[in-house]
């Protein structure tokens, strides 16, 4: 009670003082890393995909809008799969315990970007945790810390300011994977877009009354899969690539003309956090370089009770730090491998229909611009979504006014009746199940065996085997008709739930935007049908309509529960088809659900709660082994140099320097907030080294291995591509890390490299 009334007294001293401002804004980012060692990726389901370093760290990244009325709204970026029931129920359960009920499930969002390289094992619903081994304790924690601190931090950070909105067109950065289904809907509604995908960035400019510029936050649809299903590496993938890009051109100048440059460096100029160590004139001197190099080795691991922070927490500044999101939309059948899919063995284009080669799915891959480098293909699309971001950044002028509302209900999507439109005819949903085709993958990742996308028969032996774990009555058959049923999981209980009944429907506005927050995978269609219908709603003349809105899908948000077709789509029995666990009535339902919520909004009414979701925490099982033990070679320390740089060494931009530590489990400490590498500077006017790059920049991964899956020796490999914009100077590579004994707690350790001279 005691914040809200602190909302309400800022909030009234502004109107009454006359100020021009009348809202409040702030925005936070926390590190939600999670485990870089031994845990099951969270996307494409192979077993194998299992977690072995970091490419670029994951951050929850929030916003908060607040008005004079003391409403106000939280909206959560996760760069992680997707959101999670039990996550967002514990986030909530915090943020009631430390703000009361200032910030609860109806007007918090939590949305992830959809990325497929982050560890997985923190959902509750056992269909998503079998290819993690069960439930995964680090993985589910360092989500609900790093969620709740970066709110905590957007709350702290609230002050009176404005947010304007923009649009633009991103033309290069999807196409529709699944265009046999798309073709599927009715021409005329075709005949009414351009494309086969949404290309439209919306973006949000969050400017402070005092310091201006401190953030925004944009949603495009475009799928996380430019890494592939065999990375190893945790990474953003392309939307947490263009969010650093974004944070980091801010931070070095906020000029139009210091835009990524090239793949190395994105930088006309060194960041200023180096360009302020190096002494005038020093990178001039080769031969100097060279000899001071030269004379510093490598240092022997040694035992720390403190492990660097984070480059970027270095540059200490009196104003906000600025937070750039880059969220998920209607991506269903939206894909980022923009040359399309080919067959691996023949160079070929993939079957139309069924995206197979020679009837293997497991042979038809997409293709990103990159192409084989999905490394170069994240970086591409991650930048293209960028450059749109800060063309629209630089131009937004469309201020957002109007007051802060919401609404939030849960409904029980298993048996749900429907009142179709224009026909009158009542239908239902059903209890969830996936068909035949959620087996075969898509072409971003394709599956194993014999499945493949458009079946809408399937076969005796997987129905055998389906039908092993629950076989489907004949109600449950009818109702899911034309999918024929793999894993009836909305059926299956044991040991406990497989899959979600009960949803979250959400949806907020601020002025002119309307965020309609949705706990799955839209595909184009029917993320452009869920919008008109409450288009229509929010502009049917209604006292409190509005004429010019602006209506964005925040995918992937609060719990998850796979994907969402229209009826024509869900017909043709592709992987999103086979997917849609509901039904082929699962999207009118959403569009009747959502119209009534958009009605209550404008009409200032309240709605049902709605059945809770279970909470099955105390349910999980988890079957990852811990960390025994680490050890290292007779002879060795724990940060010691494995694999050193060659004596002498001198590099210049673009090459790539390789270091290789003796080193431990990184399940041991998370880092977060900190980091597993730096590569540091020598500052000869102080005789000291100066970090300028860590584990977050594009430009560094930390790689992790063991010589085998059993041994308790490990090593770390650090790679750094040295960027365009690096100067020249003396430098080395220091690892960090923490080491388990049998008995004992886990030890900090750090080794540094030899130097080697940058010219």
């Amino acid at each position: 009670m005691e914040l809200l009334c602190w909302l309400l007294l800022t909030l009234f001293s502004l109107v009454v003082l006359g100020e021009s401002t009348t809202h409040l804004i702030g925005l936070g980012s926390y590190d939600i890393t999670g485990p870089a060692a031994d845990v099951n990726m969270m996307g494409y389901a192979n077993l194998e995909q299992t977690t072995s370093g970091i490419h670029f760290r994951l951050r929850a990244r929030s916003f908060i809008v607040a008005d004079p009325q003391g409403k106000s709204l939280v909206f959560v970026n996760l760069d992680a799969c997707m959101a999670s029931q039990i996550v967002t129920i514990k986030v909530i359960e915090r943020l009631k315990a430390r703000y009361g009920d200032l910030y609860t499930e109806e007007n918090v969002a939590i949305s992830g970007i959809h990325t497929h390289a982050g560890p997985g094992g923190y959902l509750q619903y056992v269909v998503y945790i079998i290819t993690s081994l069960g439930f995964v304790r680090q993985s589910f924690d360092v989500l609900v810390d790093g969620i709740e601190k970066s709110i905590i931090q957007a709350h702290q950070n609230l002050r009176p300011g404005s947010v304007f909105i923009n649009t633009g067109e991103v033309l290069d950065a999807s196409i529709n994977r699944s265009p046999s289904a798309y073709l599927n809907n009715p021409e005329e509604e075709r005949r009414k877009y351009e494309y086969d995908t949404d290309k439209e960035m919306t973006l949000l400019k969050f400017v402070d009354d005092e310091w201006g510029p401190v953030g925004s936050f944009n949603w495009f649809a475009t799928h996380g899969t430019s890494m592939s299903r065999t990375n190893s590496l945790i990474s953003g993938d392309n939307k947490g690539a263009a969010a650093r890009f974004m944070e980091d051109w801010y931070s070095k100048g906020f000029e139009s003309h210091s835009v990524i440059k090239s793949g190395a460096g994105y930088y006309k100029r060194p960041p200023r956090r180096i360009s302020n160590i190096i002494h005038p004139g020093f990178h001039e001197h080769r031969k100097e370089l060279m000899e001071i190099a030269s004379t510093i080795k490598s240092s022997p691991g040694r035992n720390v009770t403190r492990v660097a922070k984070r480059v970027r927490r270095q540059e200490e500044a009196e104003r906000p730090q600025f937070v750039s999101a880059f969220c998920q939309s209607n991506c269903g059948d939206v894909s980022p491998n923009v040359l399309g899919a080919f067959c691996i063995d023949t160079g070929l284009p993939c079957d139309f229909n069924h995206s197979t080669c020679n009837g293997k799915n497991e042979l038809c891959y997409g293709r990103g611009p990159g192409y084989p480098d999905e490394f170069e293909s994240t970086r591409i699309i991650g930048e293209r979504q960028f450059r749109k971001a800060v063309e629209l950044f630089q131009n937004a002028s469309e201020q957002l006014k109007g007051n802060v509302r919401y609404r939030h209900t849960y409904i029980d999507f298993s048996h749900l009746s429907v009142q179709l439109p224009h026909v009158g005819e009542s239908v239902t949903t059903c209890p969830a199940a996936m068909g035949f085709a959620f087996a075969a993958g898509t072409t971003d990742g394709p599956g194993a065996f014999d499945f493949k996308q458009g079946d809408d028969q399937g076969n005796a032996f997987w129905k055998l085997v389906g039908g092993l774990m629950k076989n489907p009555d004949e109600e449950q058959i009818n109702c899911q008709d034309p999918k024929p049923i793999l894993i009836d999981t909305g059926e299956m209980h044991e040991p406990y739930d497989w899959a979600p009944s009960i949803l979250p429907l959400q949806i907020f506005q601020f002025g002119q935007l309307v965020i309609l927050n949705v706990p799955g995978e839209f595909t184009t269609m029917a993320g452009r049908r869920l919008r008109e219908a409450v288009r229509e709603v929010m502009t049917s003349g209604d006292k409190d309509s509005i004429r010019d809105v602006h209506i964005v899908i925040a995918g992937l948000s609060n719990t998850y529960s796979q994907y969402v077709t229209t009826f024509e789509e869900y017909q043709i029995q592709r992987y999103e088809g086979a997917s849609t666990l509901y039904g082929p009535h699962t999207l009118n339902a959403y569009i009747q659900e959502f119209k009534k919520l958009a009605s209550a909004l404008i009409n200032d009414q309240p709605v049902e709660a709605g059945p809770q979701p279970p909470d099955l925490l105390e349910k999980q099982i988890s079957l990852l082994t811990p960390v025994v033990m680490d050890a290292t070679p007779l002879g060795s320390s724990f940060g010691d140099c494995k694999s050193d740089v060659p004596p002498d060494s001198t590099f210049k931009q673009g090459d790539v320097v390789t270091v290789t530590f003796w080193s431990a489990c990184p399940r041991n400490d998370l880092m977060s907030e900190g980091t597993y590498a730096l590569v540091e500077i020598f500052v000869q006017s102080t005789n000291e080294w100066e970090a300028a790059y860590d584990d977050d920049d594009w430009c560094l991964k930390f790689k992790w291995s063991r010589p085998s899956k059993l041994s308790t020796r490990s090593y770390a490999t650090i790679e750094w591509q040295i960027p365009d914009e690096a100067v020249s100077g003396v430098y080395r590579i220091t690892h960090f890390g923490a080491s388990k004994s049998l008995f004992g707690s886990a030890k900090h350790f750090t080794g540094s490299s030899s130097a080697f001279a940058v010219t």
